[in-house]
């Protein structure tokens, strides 16, 4: 039943992602607009998150950019859908510009193995891909707590080609099955602004806030002295075109302290979500873990906490 379930959901995003171009930005722009007017959780969360990372911006100014979040979230979503549901050299064709594969590839060529980290910027469904047209890869991913919605990820996940993708869950067996992958040379896609479980991460700044920071990427890095790159695949002009990136990770991301693997992780983060913030995802609730001491998280007096 899991298996049927999530193949209804499947043939419902591939009819929703091949309504023509036009279509698909005016639903996006709707459904944006519904989630500011009904105080939607993506509309009150984008707000309050908005005023933790730019705090010097004008109230006026703050709600302009809590549109724009959301209009490009609700674009991307259904962009997404898209994605998931054509052949994947259709959607290869909608990336305009790639900078930086020299570095990807020098990297590759190095065989100490590679660490992609991919923040929740622009559309990181279209890199995973790109990536997995380029070389084999492992990819780790938070299941939902829905099975139908873990069988729905997987199966709109699955690489055209048999085998590019190896979707790994992140629990301890996953973990070492990263590092295993990295020892042999391979290609690991993490990412890295996710909040990780109590225990498994370090406070660190973001937007200048404290926010629970995964070590996971940085321990993998120091113990497999693999490279880490950054990459992203922003939006450009107003159709289906982007502009794939790969940029060097900022120096300490491999530290043996959490606290320095951290801040450079973030650092690196913050650096592309300024390139334009209505691409990050401030849909999601970042700061929701509070360092010790520190007061009740910013989302407590939101609808659902």
């Amino acid at each position: 039943m899991t298996g049927l379930l999530a193949r209804l959901l499947y043939l419902l995003a591939a009819a929703i992602g091949r309504l023509p171009w036009p279509v698909l930005r005016t639903l996006a722009d709707a459904l944006a607009w519904l989630w500011l007017r009904t105080g939607a959780r993506e509309s009150v969360v984008a707000l309050r998150n908005l005023e933790l990372a730019y705090p010097e911006l004008a109230p006026a100014q703050r709600a302009l950019w809590q549109r724009a979040v959301l209009r490009a979230t609700a674009l991307q979503t259904l962009d997404t859908l898209g994605l998931w549901t054509r052949p994947h050299p259709l959607n290869l064709g909608t990336i305009a510009e790639v900078h930086g594969e020299a570095l990807f590839d020098a990297a590759l060529a190095g065989g100490r193995g590679l660490i992609v980290a991919a923040p929740h910027f622009g559309n990181w469904e279209l890199l995973n891909q790109w990536l997995a047209a380029k070389t084999p890869l492992a990819i780790l991913y938070k299941p939902p707590e829905s099975a139908v919605g873990e069988a729905f990820l997987r199966l709109v996940r699955a690489n055209a080609d048999a085998g590019r993708v190896t979707q790994v869950r992140a629990e301890g067996a996953g973990v070492r099955q990263l590092y295993k992958r990295l020892q042999a040379g391979g290609v690991v896609g993490i990412l890295p602004d996710q909040q990780p479980k109590a225990g498994d991460g370090a406070f660190a700044p973001f937007f200048g806030v404290q926010a629970l920071t995964m070590t996971l990427l940085g321990r993998l890095a120091g113990r497999s002295g693999a490279p880490v790159l950054f990459a992203w695949c922003e939006r450009i002009g107003q159709g289906r075109e982007h502009a794939l990136w790969i940029a060097a990770a900022p120096a300490g991301i491999d530290d043996p302290d959490p606290a320095v693997a951290t801040a450079a992780l973030n650092a690196g983060v913050e650096r592309i979500a300024r390139r334009d913030p209505a691409q990050y995802q401030w849909t999601y609730k970042r700061y929701k873990a509070r360092p010790p001491g520190s007061g009740p998280q910013p989302y407590a007096d939101l609808e659902g906490g």
